[in-house]
């Protein structure tokens, strides 16, 4: 169970903390306004400093290396029962013009020593699919375009071999920097001149992002930053003007540093991931995105773009940017989940939904909870609601300040208040350890991220290994999500509950492949061209002999244009006769 932080505020009243749960902590949510501008933000955490006398890679520095990775002994206890049997089954679709041959273990790879030991730090002990094949590729300097299930290690995937091929070489290749034991404010300042870049949606995964960097940079004379809204420009570019070679960021944030040639400079990028590239081709982003890419030197510039979705606007950036060269993976069907989730639907009234919740609270009690609701105002009304039955609860939506979005996910992590409401939005990618529980409050609706976001919502736990459960709340309003959910289910080898039996499909029997619509918006057509960057004649996405499986089928299936619509909605598209690997291609 976990403990309170030493020094929290612990609300007591005549009432105990529900069995299970340790004592609800208050937030004063105006102090922490008040105390905003002398806040310690998340992207201040301290990362590995160079010295002048150091060669290419640095000494360990253990009280550092305590506060990246843990004590030894909490090290072993992360591995405890992870279970990789289900994601080991998962098959790995290979396409376009290049053939990756993929590792088995990270030594396989031709890591660097340093990389390696720090991936061992870290707890990572099995490549997981999507890094099988995205390592090697991006170590042979292909753009990858990598499409696969949440929780199953896009970050690292594309992290460790980028990482690896700069450490050594920061002197070589990075911009001048200040030695940081001399350093004077306003004197000693430099231009920002990072050569990795990684896009990302949200605050939290940027925040998230940079902390795993924090790990992989460990010992490397790479220096990690962190640019997001909400906390002063001045503060960030305090951050930047000490030297920066590894910049993660939020669309609006990154585009206001490059309006600012004096503190950030893209000149040597070589590097450019976007990460979470669905969510990020939204119309509240495009423009911004589009004013960070328009910086890059087509041709000189690697790129990767990762999702667990790929939806049409995606395959249309990667078309304009990626070179004709570029290796493509699909780990499962695009938008799948996982059967390391156990899913659970329950019918309930819209009444009848805070006893419902009071009920698995009380069952599950004690673990890691994120509970999803479709607005800010319903996270503040639950949350008001959750902590008045004595709950430790806290919530997160794009209304709170940054402060207290960043308060609150730290309460979350560390146990002080192990239930977290959020909506899905601020809750995209986050990846807190041992969240054991995620509760759909409020399923999405089918105009507002739908199965898609679903998806994304539910693989919040059962993440890389571990098992979780999420449990939904199905009310009549949900019924245009009923056909897709209960395929979803199925596609899982999940229990479909009696008011969803009518949607199973017709002539569907245990084993039978599940059949999905074009969730992508796929169009087996638009898919020529890919690769203007490096202009190279032919090998385009159109290209039969690209394709690792059936033949001219791009993307997913071959032929057909936007009227056939209905007829992917029985089977096209990328979930049901999507390209399949040639012999040996997959694994």
């Amino acid at each position: 169970m976990a403990v309170p932080e030493e020094g929290s505020v612990v609300e007591t009243g005549d009432q105990a903390a529900p069995v299970g749960w340790v004592e609800r902590t208050a937030f004063d949510y105006t102090a922490m306004a008040e105390a905003e501008t002398a806040a310690t933000w998340d992207g201040n955490a301290r990362v590995y400093q160079w010295k002048d006398e150091y060669g290419d890679v640095g000494p360990a520095f253990e009280e550092l290396e305590v506060e990246l990775f843990g004590d030894p002994e909490s090290r072993r206890d992360r591995q405890t029962g992870l279970d990789f049997s289900k994601i080991e089954q998962i098959e790995v679709i290979q396409e376009g013009p290049q053939r990756i041959e993929y590792i088995k273990t990270f030594a396989d790879a031709g890591i660097h020593p340093v990389m390696l030991r720090n991936i061992e730090l870290c707890g990572y002990e099995v490549p997981t699919p999507i890094q099988k094949f995205t390592i090697p590729a991006i170590l042979q300097g292909y753009d990858v375009i990598g499409v696969a299930q949440t929780g199953s290690g896009k970050t690292a995937a594309y992290l460790i071999p980028i990482l690896s091929k700069l450490m050594g070489k920061a002197k070589k290749l990075g911009a001048p920097r200040p030695n940081p034991a001399r350093f004077q404010e306003g004197v000693d300042n430099v231009i920002a001149e990072p050569l990795v870049v990684v896009v990302v949606p949200t605050r939290e995964l940027a925040v998230q992002i940079f902390n795993e960097a924090r790990k992989l940079c460990y010992r490397s004379m790479l220096r990690p930053c962190v640019v997001y809204g909400g906390v002063p420009v001045r503060e960030q570019g305090g951050l930047l003007s000490r030297g920066c070679d590894i910049l993660i960021g939020t669309p609006g944030r990154l585009k206001d540093f490059i309006g600012r040639p004096e503190v950030l400079s893209l000149r040597r990028l070589k590097y450019m991931i976007i990460d979470e590239a669905d969510e990020m081709l939204n119309d509240d982003w495009e423009s911004e995105l589009q004013a960070i890419l328009s910086e890059q030197d087509v041709g000189n510039v690697y790129y990767g773009l990762f999702s667990a979705t790929f939806p049409k606007a995606a395959r249309d950036l990667a078309k304009k940017y990626l070179c004709d060269s570029h290796v493509r993976f699909r780990v499962g069907r695009a938008g799948s989940t996982t059967e390391n989730i156990k899913q659970m639907i329950v019918e309930v009234s819209r009444e009848g939904k805070n006893e419902t919740l009071l009920t698995l609270l009380e069952e599950m009690n004690g673990v890691r909870t994120i509970i999803f609701v479709n607005s800010r105002q319903a996270a503040d009304t639950l949350d008001d609601f959750l902590f008045n039955m004595k709950l430790p609860v806290t919530s997160i939506h794009s209304d709170r300040t940054q402060v207290e979005r960043e308060a609150a996910m730290r309460a979350f992590r560390s146990g002080q208040a192990p239930i977290l409401v959020a909506t899905g939005v601020t809750a995209r990618g986050i990846d807190v350890r041992n969240v054991m529980h995620v509760i759909n409050y409020d399923l999405p609706s089918i105009e507002y991220g739908g199965i898609e976001e679903y998806t994304h919502r539910i693989g919040r736990t059962g993440r890389i290994g571990h098992r979780g459960v999420a449990t939904s709340f199905f009310t009549e309003r949900d019924e245009p999500l009923a056909s897709v959910l209960t395929r979803t289910l199925l596609e899982t080898n999940q229990d479909i509950p009696d008011f969803l039996q009518a949607y199973i499909p017709e002539n569907w029997s245990s084993g039978t492949k599940v059949k999905f619509e074009t969730e992508s918006d796929f169009d087996p057509n638009d898919v020529a061209g890919a690769g203007e960057g490096c202009g190279d004649e032919g090998g385009g996405w159109n290209t039969a002999d690209n394709v690792q499986g059936d033949s001219g089928g791009g993307w997913g299936n071959s032929g057909g244009n936007d009227a056939n619509e209905a007829a992917n909605a029985s089977g096209g598209g990328w979930g049901a006769d999507a390209a399949q690997p040639a012999a040996g291609a997959g694994w």
